[in-house]
């Protein structure tokens, strides 16, 4: 996230063509067969309001957006209050109601209800990721100011397709989203080493004979000397990996002096609460698999006026 006066609209990073389908899906594993709520409600137009109830960042509007879009709905945002990557807290809203009227749903009664649970859904869950990539990009700004890396994500998402909108919480929220799949960027896990005979020299000039000059590769290494040899063999990112904070950074270190031009990632088992031991010079990202797989959701309804 940018700093409070430069908020940064994300929102084009999901090209329509590329959403529509996701949300269909979703919305077809939601209601794959008969709708029969929806054939008691009936068809009359009604207008619902979108609420926030537990503090956090909110993120999640496209896909707010495009669920309604496909059921046939009309969102219209309060844009002075639902600005994406903004820290809310509804213990501030007007008379002390506990919630923030972020929008109106408009359209018939069973289309609003047919997309409500998805939208809702895909709300508190990229805002839950937001509002933890939030905190971390925030804590580390207090601790460590003049630090110039950053805080990423990992690959640990939700399987399917629900993992763009973790990837899309992270980027509102202020950190990293590390590769988003396999094809985006090659690493070289310890299980691969392993697989093709411990020799990470060969793994390296091996993935970079496919990956040419257009893609980073990046090797997960046990030691330096593993990083060592694998930011000689040509790989663009060594991970350090599972290594305690003062040894991890006198090893960034030593990399980084005889190799500047490589990234030092530190990863595994780092946590909020651990993460700022981590920051020195010679690490460039601090990585945490608990951004998208142990975030708290945050308390969203959608209530139909009467």
């Amino acid at each position: 996230m940018s700093s409070e006066n430069e908020l940064i609209d994300f929102s084009s990073l999901l090209p329509p063509t590329n959403l529509k389908p996701v949300i269909q899906s979703w919305l077809i594993d939601d209601m794959p067969t008969f709708d029969v709520g929806g054939l008691v409600v009936g068809t009359s137009i009604k207008r619902a309001k979108l609420y926030m109830k537990s503090a956090g960042v909110f993120a999640g509007k496209p896909f707010f957006d495009a669920v309604f879009n496909e059921v046939g709905c009309e969102v219209t945002w309060n844009d002075d209050i639902s600005i994406e990557g903004t820290f809310l807290d509804p213990k501030d809203s007007p008379a002390g109601s506990g919630k923030i009227t972020l929008a109106t749903v408009k359209g018939p009664a069973n289309a609003i209800l047919r997309g409500e649970r998805t939208a809702l859904n895909t709300l508190s869950r990229c805002s839950g990721v937001a509002t933890a990539s939030y905190l971390s990009s925030q804590k580390i700004k207090e601790l460590h100011p003049s630090w110039t890396g950053a805080i990423a994500g990992t690959r640990k998402v939700t399987p399917g397709s629900f993992r763009i909108a973790e990837k899309y919480g992270l980027v509102v929220g202020g950190c990293n989203t590390h590769r988003l799949d396999l094809s985006q960027m090659t690493m070289l896990k310890d299980n691969h080493i392993w697989a093709c005979g411990g020799n990470i020299t060969k793994a390296v000039k091996l993935a970079r004979s496919a990956a040419g000059f257009s893609q980073k590769v990046e090797v997960e290494c046990q030691s330096v000397d593993e990083a060592i040899e694998a930011a000689a063999a040509g790989a663009d990112v060594v991970m350090l990996d599972n290594f305690g904070p003062e040894g991890l950074k006198k090893d960034a270190k030593i990399v980084k002096d005889r190799y500047p031009n490589v990234i030092v990632e530190a990863s595994g088992g780092i946590t909020f609460e651990t993460m700022g031991s981590y920051v020195c010079e010679s690490v460039d990202i601090i990585s945490r698999g608990d951004l998208t797989q142990g975030y708290a959701c945050l308390d969203y309804s959608l209530k139909i006026q009467k």
